[in-house]
């Protein structure tokens, strides 16, 4: 008899190993029996979930870092008049020391608010990774499902980009955006807490419930293909906004607002912000950077359509490794005092970086504006949309939805994704959610909260390699921005073209949310449109119910003796309601 193959004999070890952990009492905690999965399972279906979605943690923390964090004027410091000489040594009759101002912060950016954004870059890093794992481990070890939790692609953005803005443009501070994400994080854990979750998803309209996930997805892809935050593709136009661009640095110029006046005298606007190096001056589409990035992209798209797993990971390793290499055109690492500075810290490969400027951050200060309440609520609407539509669709998928509905641990499902919320929110980052990225691990067979647990334990892994995912260029970051773009589209199937009612809504929901640059006046422009298209509807249908439903009633009980009570309320639900205008 021939002795047993290698392969047997793992294959029979690991048989062993799963039968083992079924039936210990960790196996009945999670399940693995009841649902058709095995220890073995789980860790596969985690290991593909954390690789498919493990972009956020560099992405997230660029995204985020663009809105200042806690830097300020403060963190500026002064300089002489000639940048070639020191300011120790800035004395003679033509030089003097200039100190800083708002203007600071906007390019060209001084070196010590440079430098507090590499800290605060680092900061998100960690502080993404310590969201992601506290939220993965509170949703498999207390709902037991299979999904993972993650810092929101389009919460961030709109964070960033609309609540506090770049470098700290907005009208809200970032301190005081981080107390709206933990105030709406708490209402959101008692509307869970209540049960009343998913009645509220129901109360907006559905084009605009539906198109957002869509609208969301063109804003994310539009970052992902400027200059600052991705590949390049798209620069600034002074005729026409936006044109092709992909030139290199050294073609680009800044851009700054100007006053006309009377006499014709064009002067710098007092104020304004200057706009980083977006206008292309020549060179369009010779872009080193910008054609390692398009390499990226064709990566994760082929591994997408051959459903590789862990698509978005494969290109921003791949573009990120290229750029690492010094004295290249493409590096990560200028040979200037910043990109010194950098490569030192790379070089140190393993490091543990303590949150040192966002954890804690929160200021209630400015909760009487406005802006503020604004921000809550889009927060708290976007939540609810985003996180309830996720966690219904991989129940979905799972196989776990009953016919009413429902799925096992739905509640405490809600009550975790509030909890991270807030968690997340006292680390210094934007609303954490379920992502759709846990569909990869349910399709390798996850079925319980084992899955999300290894996906914890991979997020607990990378609070070591700090030095390597801070040094993710741009470009690298652009390619998944402008793919999860294209995954987030999907939803638009869902919509009824042909129904004017529900194509306009939905087409200004998601057209404006990109070229406004905000979530916020994407959702406000679709409610808006679905209120003034159904406002007359309404009005009608609440009349003829009022004047006309008894009377229809009669009529058809005359005119069929004994009919049924349903056709009595088909004709009332036909002439009373056909225009009912619910939102629902």
């Amino acid at each position: 008899m021939d002795p047993p193959k290698p392969l047997s004999r793992w294959n029979s070890a690991l048989t062993r190993l799963n039968s083992s952990v079924s039936d210990s009492r960790l196996g009945k905690r999670f399940k693995l029996a009841e649902r058709n999965t095995s220890f073995t399972t789980e860790l596969r279906a985690g290991t593909a979930t954390f690789l498919t979605m493990a972009y956020i943690l560099a992405v997230n923390a660029s995204i985020l870092t663009d809105s200042g964090g806690t830097c300020s004027v403060s963190d500026c410091t002064p300089l002489c008049s000639s940048p070639s000489i020191p300011v120790s040594n800035c004395t003679g009759p033509n030089l003097r020391v200039i100190t800083p101002d708002a203007t600071c912060k906007f390019p060209p950016v001084n070196p010590g608010y440079q430098s507090c954004l590499e800290k605060t870059r680092k900061d998100l890093i960690v502080a993404t990774a310590a969201a992601s794992l506290i939220g993965s481990f509170i949703m498999g070890a207390f709902a037991n499902l299979p999904l993972a939790l993650a810092p929101g692609m389009g919460p961030n953005a709109y964070f960033a980009y609309t609540v506090v803005g770049f470098h700290g443009s907005g009208n809200v501070p970032y301190k005081t955006a981080l107390a709206a994400v933990f105030i709406e994080g708490l209402i959101f854990l008692f509307i869970s807490a209540l049960g009343f979750r998913a009645k509220l998803a129901k109360l907006v309209p559905r084009p605009v419930r539906i198109s957002s996930s869509a609208g969301i997805g063109l804003f994310l892809a539009f970052i992902g293909l400027q200059n600052n935050e991705g590949i390049g593709l798209i620069g600034y136009s002074p005729s026409t906004l936006v044109t092709l661009a992909a030139c290199p640095s050294s073609s680009r110029a800044s851009v700054a607002p100007v006053v006309a006046a009377a006499n014709g005298t064009v002067s710098l606007l007092q104020g304004g912000t200057v706009s980083s190096a977006i206008l292309c001056l020549n060179g369009r589409m010779e872009s080193p950077t910008f054609w390692l990035g398009i390499v990226g992209f064709v990566i994760i798209a082929y591994c997408l359509i051959k459903d590789v797993k862990g698509a978005m990971i494969y290109g921003v390793v791949f573009v990120t490794a290229v750029s690492w290499f010094r004295n290249t055109s493409v590096t990560v690492f200028p040979d200037t005092d910043t990109g010194n500075s950098a490569y030192r810290y790379f070089k140190k490969v393993v490091d543990v970086h303590k949150i040192e400027s966002t954890a804690g951050a929160l200021s209630f200060k400015g909760m009487g504006q406005g802006a503020f309440w604004e921000a809550l609520v889009t927060f708290l609407y976007v939540d609810i949309l985003d996180t309830t539509g996720t966690l219904y669709s991989m129940a979905r998928f799972a196989g776990f939805v009953d016919q009413n509905g429902d799925f096992e641990g739905q509640y405490f499902a809600f009550m975790s994704d509030a909890a991270s919320i807030v968690v997340g929110s006292l680390l210094g980052t934007s609303p954490v959610t379920a992502f759709i990225e846990s569909s990869t691990g349910i399709r390798e067979g996850g079925r319980t909260g084992m899955t999300a647990l290894t996906v914890a334990g991979y997020f607990f892994l990378a609070f070591f390699f700090t030095p390597l995912l801070a040094s993710i260029p741009a470009w690298a970051v652009g390619p998944p921005l402008i793919l999860v773009g294209v995954l987030m589209m999907r939803s638009v199937v869902e919509i009824d073209w042909n129904d004017m009612r529900e194509a306009i809504p939905a087409f200004v929901t998601m057209i404006l949310m990109p070229l406004t640059y905000s979530i916020a006046y994407g959702l406000v422009g679709g409610i808006g449109t679905y209120i003034v298209l159904n406002v007359w509807d309404w009005g009608e249908g609440y009349f003829r119910k009022g004047h006309f439903g008894k009377r229809e009633r009669k009529v058809v009980v005359g005119a069929t003796n004994g009919a049924s009570s349903s056709s009595i309320e088909a004709v009332e639900n036909n002439h009373g309601n056909s225009h009912n205008g619910s939102i629902v």
